[in-house]
């Protein structure tokens, strides 16, 4: 996922190679945030800082025992008891430090550059007067400093994630015939930009009886939307040497156009 959203998207310099070096409870953070609904374009917003909600507060259980968690000091929803629940950080390579925390109804997580320990030292850290500089980068922009970038995802303006976003409801006999009326119009219409249009009514499309099944209603799991959702998909793959062999072949006019050319020109 990293590795794709690299390709579109803007970083800061380091992040393919930490991606080689990303441990396993890094790996299970985007795991848990791409099940309840992360898209790839979404993930760069992820690894520039953005503040995240996620709908579920078993999250916030599962991240605070995964190894190399501590408790930590941070100004996220103060509404919350932070005697019960603790903010949690967690630093890796590609996460720089993770933070993440309960929220009323699931779990929040934000990724930033620099860790900050204010309150356990008396005297600061070069880490804290870092963390204090991205502040002011904060305050002067409104976007939160990533370990990868900037995002305007703060915790004002969150990115919300949801396991269940939309719930299948079925459709009212009526609405469902008219609705069926329509698409096999459009398939119709489609037929008719066939590049030959005798060979179209032998190839008919297939006879499905229920159209609107087709509309994501009675997919499974999160019901049509997919990982990759609105972002390019790039296939990498060793070209076959048949076909470039082919495509480097300068086809020979037939005779026929031989003869065409030379009528025309007399």
């Amino acid at each position: 996922m990293i590795e794709i959203t690299a390709r579109a998207g803007a970083y800061r310099k380091g992040l393919l190679s930490a991606v080689g070096r990303l441990s396993a409870e890094e790996a299970a953070i985007l795991a848990d945030l791409e099940r309840n609904g992360l898209q790839v374009p979404q993930l760069h917003d992820v690894l520039c800082g953005g503040h995240v909600l996620v709908d579920d507060p078993e999250l916030y259980e599962a991240w605070r025992s995964a190894r190399g968690s501590r408790e930590r000091l941070s100004s996220h929803h103060r509404d919350i008891d932070k005697s019960r629940y603790p903010d949690i950080g967690m630093r890796g390579q590609v996460v720089r430090e993770k933070l993440h925390g309960r929220t009323a109804q699931g779990t929040w997580v934000q990724l930033e550059k620099t860790p900050a320990a204010f309150g356990k030292r008396k005297l600061p850290t070069l880490n804290d007067l870092r963390h204090l500089a991205d502040y002011v980068v904060y305050r002067i922009t409104s976007s939160n400093v990533g370990p990868w970038g900037l995002s305007r995802m703060t915790e004002r303006r969150p990115m919300y994630l949801s396991p269940a976003l939309a719930v299948p409801t079925s459709l009212t006999p009526p609405v469902a015939r008219s609705l069926t009326r329509a698409l096999r119009r459009i398939e119709e219409d489609d037929d008719a930009t066939a590049v030959s249009q005798d060979l179209a009514p032998r190839f008919p499309p297939p006879d499905r009886q229920d159209l609107t099944g087709e509309l994501g209603s009675a997919l499974t799991g999160r019901a049509g939307r997919g990982l990759f959702g609105n972002s390019e998909v790039w296939v990498t793959e060793t070209p076959s040497r048949i076909a470039a062999s082919i495509l480097r072949t300068r086809p020979e006019p037939p005779p026929e156009a031989d003869e065409w050319l030379g009528r025309g020109a007399a």
